[in-house]
């Protein structure tokens, strides 16, 4: 019996502050309150820094958090099946380069039993199609010339299938250095300042509460021992005060801490670091490989003045 009554106590002794609070907020709502202590001007401004800071996390990381999933860019209207993905463009090039027959060009799009699937970003399906599109023309030759568009989107495929994989490393690079960081931001340091906010208005119900009671106690009749009953409100009040006023100093050192540190920018810079590596490397191979087509399709516009003059 004794471990329930403790219980019991316990139980009471954490539900009636939260009764109070309650009561006192409740109170506050309806306009019935006579007791509402004013935060200061400084703490509120700290509170609305606070609050925008957030929802810049919030807003920034809704859209972000894309680059944490591969298919973010892949089409959803094509339909690629297992032999699709089972071997990268490159893998199949090679493959195709030693084929000395039509079923052994044709094995170079069937993937082993045990291939991982390749990457389903945009860029990646640009080249797998590219490269089927190049097989398709280069079977439907029956002679041994070359075909120089097969021969272009081949190039064309090998390149996409770089600048996807300069994606992948852009997005693992954002996942790390950004999306990590930011998220860490949202769900400690801001959520930390919450909490601490949350502490500093439960201590103002708290006080505004145990004043509102000695400014209109209950019950009837005097009380004998008056004087010394008020000595005790008034300690009573001091000691939520001195709550009061430690949870707000403390909240503000957490704000402060929030919106001071440099961990926020220091994230957005490694985000566009990431996306300049991604573009420049871009550059990078699609420069290489605009020479080279211009240069086939001058070639075939040239074989083609021919034939029309010779004709």
């Amino acid at each position: 019996m004794d471990k329930i009554g403790a219980f019991g106590k316990n139980i009471s002794a954490t539900f009636t502050p939260f009764a109070t609070r309650t009561q006192q907020l409740i109170k506050e709502r309806m306009g019935q309150a006579d007791e509402k202590t004013e935060l200061p001007p400084d703490y509120l401004e700290l509170e609305k820094r606070v609050e925008a800071l957030k929802l810049v996390h919030q807003k920034l990381l809704s859209v972000t958090s894309q680059y944490s999933k591969e298919a973010y860019d892949y089409p959803t209207n094509i339909t690629e099946s297992f032999n699709d993905l089972g071997r990268t463009v490159s893998e199949k090039v090679t493959l195709l380069s030693n084929a000395s027959s039509p079923a052994e060009a044709q094995a170079a799009f069937t993937a082993p039993p045990s291939a991982k699937p390749q990457p389903k970003t945009f860029n990646h399906a640009i080249a797998r199609a590219a490269l089927s599109g190049s097989q398709a023309l280069n079977a439907s030759h029956t002679d041994a010339a070359e075909d120089p568009l097969a021969s272009a989107l081949e190039k064309y495929a090998l390149a996409e299938e770089k600048v996807g994989e300069a994606r992948l490393a852009q997005d693992a690079a954002i996942q790390s250095h950004f999306l990590s960081g930011w998220s860490t931001t949202l769900n400690s340091n801001i959520m930390f300042a919450t909490r601490a906010r949350r502490a500093v208005e439960n201590a103002r119900l708290s006080l505004d509460a145990t004043k509102g009671k000695v400014k209109n106690p209950t019950g009837q009749g005097m009380n004998p021992d008056e004087e010394q009953l008020s000595g005790e409100k008034r300690a009573e009040i001091e000691h939520k005060e001195d709550e009061f006023v430690g949870q707000t100093e403390e909240a503000v050192g957490v704000m402060k801490n929030v919106l001071d540190t440099p961990e926020p920018l220091r994230n957005i810079a490694d985000l566009i670091a990431a996306q300049l590596e991604f573009h420049k490397r871009s550059y990078e191979i699609l420069s290489e490989l605009a020479p080279v087509i211009d240069g086939l399709q001058v070639e075939q516009e040239a074989q083609y003045r021919k034939g029309r003059d010779g004709n």
